[in-house]
């Protein structure tokens, strides 16, 4: 077993933390990259133990490039980092709208910027979700990437109100999440890095996070409050405890799954957009535009 890192982004809370903690029981150290250094040095102090922590703010691409150039040999990587923004249509510095930079961009610019860093045989791992499939019917708008561009630069969904097309862009980078992890598994046979692993990761509902801060106060209440009392009840509401212990499986090559989509706890077919060839090859193409680095693996 490597005893090199697994880097996580999105790791002081929910999931990201929980799935360190459970990394870290079974021995796996871990290196937490969070947006703010200060989040690190408590998600650290949280798990009371000795692990790497780094800056990470995945929205924006020379924060990405920052830490790629710094990072050293990695047992996995957990593309985990997301946000659902349904106030108002942010976008960076590089005028990408933010839910795509982070959900998406930025993790396809990390797992393309790590591939030298990752053992052979490593994982990585998209935390996706299910509301990118609209047969799921988990009350969210289906996604839409009719006009890759349009999605990328946040007008899209301009006529649309602000909280469903932020929820669209939600479960629209999610389909991202599937199609970037196929798309890369697809290309590894015949590179330098033929040997890692792919997987697209849905951690279901996990009621009393914080992804739904930015709803109205009786919809955050019903969140924190009324939801959590569907676990266990509901296919796929989950605990986060129980989504981080399923994900370090996922992470440990426990369960096979290259190339694959794994939802409660094993391999299930994502949605039928995510399997387009040719939508994943765009997105693919676009993105490396966005991002500054060629299309093929070098």
């Amino acid at each position: 077993m490597s005893m090199n890192p697994v880097l996580i982004t999105g790791a002081n809370g929910a999931l990201g933390l929980a799935t360190a903690r459970q990394l870290l029981a079974r021995n796996v150290p871990v290196l937490l990259a969070c947006r703010r250094l200060e989040s690190a040095h408590a998600a650290r102090q949280q798990l009371n133990a000795d692990v790497q922590i780094a800056e990470l703010d995945v929205s924006d691409l020379a924060s990405v490039r920052r830490l790629a150039s710094t990072v050293g040999p990695l047992g996995g990587l957990v593309c985990n980092a997301g946000i659902q923004i349904v106030s108002d249509t942010r976008r960076t510095p590089e005028g990408v709208e933010e839910t795509f930079a982070t959900n998406h961009l930025g993790h396809f610019l990390l797992a393309r910027s790590l591939l030298p860093a990752l053992d052979p045989g490593a994982r990585v791992v998209f935390v996706a979700s299910n509301t990118h499939d609209p047969r799921r019917c988990t009350g969210m708008p289906a996604p839409q990437l009719a006009d890759l561009e349009a999605v990328a630069s946040g007008d899209a969904f301009a006529g649309e109100s602000t909280e469903l097309a932020g929820r669209r862009r939600y479960t629209t980078s999610k389909l991202c999440n599937v199609l970037c992890a196929y798309e890369l598994a697809k290309r590894l046979p015949g590179s330098r890095w033929s040997g890692l692993q792919v997987v697209a990761f849905d951690p279901g509902l996990m009621p009393g996070t914080g992804l739904a801060r930015e709803y109205g106060p009786l919809a955050s209440w019903a969140w924190r409050n009324l939801m959590p009392a569907a676990t266990g009840l509901v296919p796929n509401v989950n605990t986060v405890t129980r989504s981080a212990a399923r994900l370090a499986a996922v992470v440990q090559g426990e369960l096979a799954a290259q190339g694959g989509y794994v939802s409660k706890g094993k391999l299930e077919r994502s949605s039928a957009e995510s399997y387009d060839p040719e939508l994943a090859r765009k997105l693919w193409e676009l993105s490396s535009n966005l991002a500054g680095v060629p299309s093929a693996l070098a």
